[in-house]
Parts: structure tokens; sequence; C-alpha cells
């Protein structure tokens, strides 16, 4: 059976976890950004199509869904948000043809709007598997060896590995970003992809929304400026104002823009862990908020690679941008519905930037350095009193990590350290 894989596509982290959903579900929904890839990854998977960014298609599926769902299976029904009736229809023929399995594959570059969602009468739980994506990691573009295997590290497996990093190559791979149109151009061009992008989301996307461009401009710029970081609404609204009180917008306003910037799944947000799971420190703790990609927090800030060379401070925070871009996209090729990237911060002020933790309960801590010569004996003996806090109480009974571990950029190897605690350079980890 052959399918509508594009020339010159390259195999994404996800196609194998994709390849599992569609032997396990009526249908799979493919999330993420636009200009991410889902739809090349889509075609590689599906032998027909129906693409609701087709004016005439549109108008077909708004006269009748149904007339969208025809096609030899896996059909692709593409950006299927435009018409939201698609989806009751996707899941009434997947019931109807008993829960077969691979019967459909969607695609989405954002969330129905609020009063669409409203024409969608059921979940498809059951019937109807998601699938998160991201832009591509530094393994998928070929910078990273992949030689430390993320889902390995879980299993205790692990060995020293080779691949010298500059700082200059986390600056270049900041600031490109991880967009698969980038592939194969040199920096020159493909520098200017985040700023079209941006400029795309702010003439096409936002005003068909319904909001104003200039705010969610102001809001992401202000978002850059706390890029890695939990700043509250007040800090948003004073860096959205520039210094000028009349400027400011309201809580509800930073609030209802946010919250468009998810539904487009430019902004994640990265929640706090605490054991055990029903720990109210886990609601307490604020959200850092990161955008899908470093190269967009770049463009907004005016940043280069060369500029970044100077400012190291901010070139830190790009890159754990980046490295929680990569570590979602190899989380997402792990089994489990509720496998979660999350970090831990207590009142005493002890924090650990990343914990992975996996649905059967094994967990790993990772802190990122933007140098390997920050995975000194000081910092480690953080990481090694975070694991006696959180393990070394019986009564709580959290086991512990399966792994504890430096991602570092700058760096030659990969290595364990005499105290147990690993250094993986981010160009030697892949899924």
């Amino acid at each position: 059976m052959t399918t509508l894989t594009r020339d010159g596509y390259r195999p994404r982290i996800v196609d194998k976890r994709l390849d599992v959903l569609l032997h396990s579900f009526g249908a799979v929904e493919i999330i993420g950004p636009k200009w991410c890839g889902k739809t090349w990854t889509a075609l590689a998977h599906a032998n027909s199509a129906d693409r609701l960014d087709d004016t005439a298609t549109i108008a077909a599926a708004q006269t009748d869904p149904t007339l969208v769902l025809s096609g030899e299976e896996p059909h692709l029904i593409d950006e299927w948000q435009e018409v939201p009736e698609t989806w009751d229809a996707v899941r009434r023929q997947v019931d109807d043809n008993a829960n077969r399995r691979g019967q459909f594959l969607l695609t989405g570059s954002s969330m129905p709007k609020e009063h669409d969602a409203e024409r969608i009468h059921h979940s498809g739980t059951g019937r109807i598997a998601r699938l998160r994506m991201w832009p591509m990691s530094l393994y998928e573009m070929g910078e990273s060896t992949g030689k430390v295997s993320l889902a390995g590290l879980f299993e205790g497996k692990f060995s020293t590995t080779r691949r010298k990093t500059e700082i200059i190559d986390i600056a270049r791979w900041c600031c490109r970003g991880g967009w698969p149109s980038n592939l194969g151009l040199d920096d020159e061009f493909a520098l200017e992809t985040p700023t079209e992008y941006i400029r795309s989301i702010l003439d096409i996307n936002i005003p068909k929304l319904h909001k104003s461009p200039e705010i969610t401009w102001e809001l992401m710029k202000a978002l850059a400026m706390n890029v890695a970081q939990a700043p509250t609404y007040e800090t948003l609204a004073k860096d959205m104002a520039y210094g000028d009180e009349d400027r400011s917008p309201s809580i509800p306003t930073i609030k209802a823009y946010l919250e468009e910037l998810k539904r487009l799944y430019l902004v994640t947000n990265l929640e706090g862990w605490a054991p055990p799971l029903r720990s109210k420190a886990r609601v307490r703790t604020k959200p850092k908020r990161y955008f899908i990609d470093p190269s967009l927090a770049a463009a907004l800030i005016g940043a280069s690679p060369r500029t970044m060379l100077r400012d190291t401070q901010t070139l830190g925070d790009l890159f754990e941008t980046m490295c929680m871009r990569d570590l979602s996209v190899y989380m997402s090729a792990i089994s489990g519905t509720n496998n979660r990237v999350m970090y831990y911060r207590d009142d005493k002020g002890l924090e650990v930037d990343v914990i992975l933790e996996l649905t059967d309960g094994r967990w790993g801590a990772f802190e990122i350095k933007l140098s390997d010569l920050k995975a000194n004996d000081d910092t480690a003996a953080k990481l090694l009193a975070f694991k006696q806090k959180i393990c070394g109480n019986p009564r709580v009974q959290v086991h512990e990590p399966e792994f504890l571990a430096f991602l570092v950029g700058r760096g030659d190897i990969a290595y364990r350290r005499n105290d147990g605690i690993l250094v993986i350079p981010i160009a030697t980890l892949g899924a």
C-alpha cells in the first residue's frame, strides 16, 4: 500500500508513535504549531487526503462534512478545525465502522475558537487519539548524534559518547529554530523564517481570532523578555506597557491573549512537580512559560547568533527553551498517555529545571547548563540535595529517580560523574 509521502520527507520521531496509535484507534489527531511539519508527517501515513485550506474543499465540508470523509484509509483531513463539524462526522463514521482501527488522520494548527467549539458535540474519547507535534529536535535535524537515548535513560542504559559542541553552535541552533523549511539553508536565509512566522501570526491568525495584533505583539515581546521564567500577570502587564501606565493592559486581557497563544500552540506551560501525587504544591507552583521554539523568542528580542555570544545570560534562557522543545519531542516517542515534562521549586528556594515523569511513575531530573563547565561539584550538590529531600523520607515512599543529569550546551563528552550524575551534551541526546 503506497502512502502520500512527499519527496524529501525527513522521518520524524513521532512517526513510530503515530503508527502505534493508528493501530490502536479509529482516528488520530495530530496537533501542533503551523510550519512544524504536521501535514507532511500525516501524508507519510495516509493513503488519501482532503485539505481544508482549499476554498472548494471548505465549501464542500460546510455543506456536508461527510463529503470529506471518503478515500482510501487512512484518510487525512488536513486543518479540520476550519470546519469544526468535521470532528463529529469523523467520530460517527468511526462508530459506524465498529471502531475499525486506522480510518482517519486529522491535523490542526489551532484549537477551535470558543464559539466554534460549541459546534463539537462529542469529545471523541476512545475513538480519536491525540498526538502532539513540535518543531524539529536537534536529532531530527541531524545536529545531534542521538547516541544517548532518553528512553534508554529510563531503562538504566547509558554509554559514554563524544560530540564536540561550541557556544556558537548553540547560538545558531537557537536562532535558526527547528522549522523543517530551514533544512539545508544557510544561516542568512534560515534566520528569516522565525520573523516571517511571527508576521504571519499577527497578520493572518490573530485577526481571524478577532484579537488585536498590537496587543498580541506586545504580549509576545513581554514573554520573550521573560523567557524560561514564571512571570506574574502584573509583570507581563508592566513589560507590555514599557513604563507607560496608561498603556498597561488589564489582567483579564492578558489572560485572554495568553489563551489565544496557547490555542495556536505557540506557548506552552511548564507546570510544577511535587510528589506525592496529591501534593498541593503541584497546584500552587506558578507555571513557567516557553515558546514552542527558541527562534521565536530570539526573533522577538532581535537576537542573532553573533549578538548572543555577547549576552550569554539571554542565550542561556534560549538554550533552556531549546532543551524543553527537544525533551518534549523525545518524550512524545515514549509510550504512555500521561508522560509529563515539569519543573521543581519548593518554598525553600530549591529548584530543578526539568522533571520528566512517565505514566508508570518512573521519573528523572535534569539541570540545564549552557556549558559543561557549570556541571561542577557545587551545582551537583544541588541535585543531590534535591534527591535527598524527595526520596530521603521513608514515610513519603517516593522511589528514587531513574537518573539525575546535567543537560549542557557546550561540551565534548557525555559521561557519568563519580557521584552518579550524568553530564549529557544536548548534541548527543535523542529519543
